[in-house]
């Protein structure tokens, strides 16, 4: 086979001697590098002290060993001797001519070391070896496998020196097929016993995956070194066959052959690959016993080790023992520090850096961005990009990601977009960050634009972009929109993911969708900390609050530990639906068996769970058992239980404490006046009003909207600007007549906080704006179909009741999200049981 591909491709290389005489090929190479080196004689005088006198006779060995000093120490010199030995009548002979070879190929001249491989009228093995890995070093396979080809053709022997330099250049190319052939020759010349060949060969095949065929070659070796041990340990490490590395490892340490840093890098990557870390502490023992530690490739495997295993502080030891002479080391311990959220010590690293003269790379930069856009520092980002564009790496796209994102965190989006557009070269990166971006500052209409243009572009989409747009179909509860989306995740690799499922459960738990926020958590192949976590929470928002704490006890069952966030969405289900013993059970189990210290969040929610109990004592002594000083979240939670108990002088005692720390708290404000309101106390009501006024603070406006056919309808109160007003209009009296003389509905006329007349309250009440978007979709959506509607603010007491009339008077499941919560209307019920 091989015979055949050498006539094959070799047949351009025959020529005429008719046409190419030997002498004239040599003549014209001769005046032309003799012409070189009278321009070289000009150009770079050099002290004729150094080279043979000319009366010396023409002496090829001398020339030879001057030749060999230059590739050693100073490589410039090299073709100042060429030239003087081509003044001299060019009398080089092949050893003299391979070394020069060497020379130019090792000091980058390709073109020159080209000429004289041609110049040369006889050529031996070293010729041909010294070209073809001049050829690889720069990256001209090709040219290099047909030499190889050229070399058989003209008969030359194959030697190991042949077959090592040939593999290698296969395992580069990739070249599954001709790698097989030189194997074939190998093993019909005996070389597959030689160490040399065969560790070549396991190198090769190494490269391609094809570890079994790399394991038989390794036992048809008959006397392993440790360059071979080393070779095949590797090959196991590198695809994944981690265990028989490790196996491997110790078998050559029962053979007695001592391991090098290549072995200790390795080993210590199939530790990492097995998640061995107590093996790899004990590797890093013996590589203390053998002194390898202060070498750079086991430093930077060791930090690996350790920082992979959450050992940080054990990482920055080894990373003060070793040389930091080299970016790696740095980038490397910068780059953990950012991931693992110590993000100071990350800059801080970064500055040492800088004072010790090592200069940053890419993923350096990279790395630094990325903790200052953990930590909002957008001083740093911009003395950073400074520096890019001084170095030249602005046009970098991994360097140039992390700065869009430091831009995106730190708010400034049309910085992060300047930059977007300005790139020439985006990839999928770059779009992830300016949808995230998008997505996190709120304006996920912009995302979902983003999106459709990464599309046209034909850019993959990742399982960051469908995460994101699915949160963001979640923060404008467009069910429509986040189904779409889910259609285009069935269809690609990401169905399964655990990012995108979760964020599918958030998706449907926020657009109202419990049943379905279900399925995919049951569908779930392997559910984290994240998914129990999505899946308890949305029970509780939804009002479902035993079903939550049934999970909840799921959860417990298996090997997943909750945190904090955990107990944050289970005492939250406690406060929905009131359950007080089981609230006060999990707070204490949550220090005493899972030794999660109780966060702001956690004593929200219980303060929130004891205050609409109506245990106001047992609210307030919780809120001074708060280690810190209490949020405005703590003191918002006890006003609103106040509201809901008519408890006007503690919920006057906790407004005053959010003003203390939020003077312009708009939610408070409409909290006190209307605590006032329900207690009929008028005076106090216009003071708060008129200090709202002053501090120019507004209340924000009730507002309703509902999806229908991938149009989202807003309504305000007492809106009448939809272009369908007329039939809603008849809608709502239709409501208003039905409800009241088949239902027996009674307007709660304390709903409205206006001292008012009662039948202005009565007509106020129907103006709500959730009761205006209710009779659109009534009109213009399919009968039967479940209604689905966002408002922005808490639901009023008579809504509530409204819209239970109505459920069971349409027969239809009306589903309401309102600020806190959903409210799910069904035949006359609402799932929170009327307790919210």
């Amino acid at each position: 086979m091989i015979i055949f591909k050498c006539k094959r491709v070799l047949q351009p290389w025959r020529f005429s001697a008719e046409h190419h005489p030997l002498i004239i090929v040599s003549s014209i190479l001769q005046y032309r590098l003799s012409s070189l080196a009278a321009q070289l004689s000009r150009d770079q005088p050099t002290s004729n002290e150094a080279l043979p006198p000319s009366t010396m006779e023409f002496d090829s060995h001398v020339y030879a060993r001057m030749l060999q000093h230059c590739i050693k120490n100073d490589p410039a010199k090299g073709r100042v001797i060429h030239c003087h030995a081509l003044k001299r009548g060019n009398c080089l002979d092949l050893f003299a001519r391979n070394i020069l070879l060497n020379l130019y190929l090792k000091t980058g001249h390709l073109s020159d070391g080209l000429n004289l491989f041609d110049e040369m009228s006889d050529r031996n093995v070293v010729s041909f070896v010294t070209m073809i890995q001049g050829y690889y070093q720069f990256e001209e396979y090709d040219k290099a496998v047909k030499l190889f080809l050229r070399l058989h053709k003209e008969g030359h022997e194959f030697n190991p020196y042949v077959f090592t330099a040939i593999l290698k250049l296969l395992g580069s190319m990739n070249c599954v097929e001709l790698g097989w052939c030189i194997h074939a020759c190998i093993h019909k010349l005996g070389h597959d016993s030689n160490a040399f060949v065969g560790t070549a060969l396991i190198d090769a095949y190494s490269v391609n995956g094809y570890t079994n065929v790399a394991k038989e070659v390794f036992k048809g070796i008959v006397e392993k070194d440790m360059v071979c041990w080393t070779g095949m340990v590797s090959c196991y490490a590198e695809n994944d066959c981690f265990g028989d590395a490790v196996d491997l490892f110790n078998q050559m340490r029962m053979e007695g052959f001592m391991p090098n840093n290549f072995t200790f890098a390795s080993v210590i990557k199939a530790c990492l690959g097995l998640k061995a870390f107590d093996v790899g502490k004990s590797v890093h023992g013996c590589i203390i016993k053998t002194c390898y530690e202060m070498d750079r490739y086991v430093g930077v495997s060791l930090l690996d080790l350790y920082t992979s295993c959450g050992d940080i502080d054990a990482a920055t030891l080894v990373f003060e023992e070793i040389p930091k002479d080299n970016v790696v080391p740095w980038s490397f311990m910068i780059a953990r520090y950012s991931q693992s959220d110590r993000c100071q010590e990350a800059l801080d690293l970064f500055l040492q850096m800088r004072t010790a003269l090592v200069s940053p790379n890419q993923f350096t930069l990279a790395s630094v961005l990325q903790a200052c856009a953990t930590m909002e520092d957008l001083e740093l980002g911009t003395q950073i990009h400074s520096h890019m564009l001084k170095v030249g790496l602005d046009l970098n796209v991994f360097s140039l990601n992390a700065l869009m994102d430091v831009y995106a965190k730190c708010g400034k989006m049309e910085a992060s977009m300047d930059l977007f557009v300005e790139s020439q070269n985006r990839n999928e990166v770059s779009w992830n960050t300016v949808i995230v971006g998008y997505v996190q500052l709120g304006d996920p209409e912009k995302a979902f634009l983003l999106f459709l243009n990464m599309c046209e572009e034909k850019v993959q989409a990742t399982e960051v972009t469908y995460s994101s747009l699915l949160r963001a179909s979640a923060s404008l509860a467009s069910l429509e929109a986040g189904i779409q989306i889910h259609s285009l995740i069935i269809k690609t690799m990401y169905d399964g993911d655990d990012a995108v499922s979760n964020a599918l459960i958030d998706m449907y738990a926020k657009c109202g969708r419990i049943i379905d926020a279900r399925s995919v958590f049951d569908t779930m192949s392997d559910q984290d900390v994240v998914s129990w976590n999505s899946i308890i929470s949305a029970y509780s928002m939804h009002g479902l609050g035993a079903e939550a704490l049934k999970i909840f006890e799921t959860m417990r069952k298996t090997n997943i530990s909750p945190n904090h966030l955990t107990f944050v969405a289970v005492l939250s289900a406690c406060s929905n639906t009131g359950s007080l013993y089981q609230g006060q059970s999990y707070f204490t189990s949550m220090k005493e068996d899972f030794g999660i210290e109780p966060c702001m969040e956690h004593y929200t929610c219980m303060v929130s769970l004891l205050g609409r109990l109506g245990h106001f004592d047992m609210a307030v002594k919780m809120i001074e058992e708060i280690p810190d000083v209490p949020s405005v979240m703590v003191w918002r939670a006890l006003l609103g239980a106040c509201v809901m108990r008519n408890n006007v002088e503690l919920g006057r005692f906790a407004a005053e404490h959010v003003f203390e720390i939020e003077p312009k708290d708009e939610s408070t404000y409409v909290l006190l006046s209307n605590i006032y309101a329900n207690a009929k106390r008028w005076d106090n009501v216009a003071v708060v009003r008129k200090n709202m006024k002053k501090k120019r603070v507004k209340k924000e406006p009730g507002l309703s909207w509902v999806e229908n056919q991938g149009t989202v309808h807003y309504f305000a109160v007492g809106d009448d600007s939809h272009q369908d007003m007329k039939l809603i209009r008849g809608m709502m009296e239709w409501l208003n007549l039905k409800t009241k003389s088949v239902g027996g509905y009674a307007p709660n006329l304390n709903a409205i906080l206006l001292d008012v007349e009662e039948d202005e309250k009565s007509r106020l009440l129907w103006l709500h704006s959730e009761r205006i978007a209710l009779a659109f979709a009534l009109v213009r959506m399919p009968s039967g179909s479940p209604i689905r509607i966002m408002k922005n603010l808490r639901i009023c007491a008579d809504c509530h009741v409204a819209l239970k009339f109505v459920s069971k008077l349409v027969k239809r499941e009306i589903v309401i999200r309102d600020v806190n919560r959903f409210h799910h209307f069904h035949d006359g019920i609402c799932s929170c049981n009327d307790y919210w």
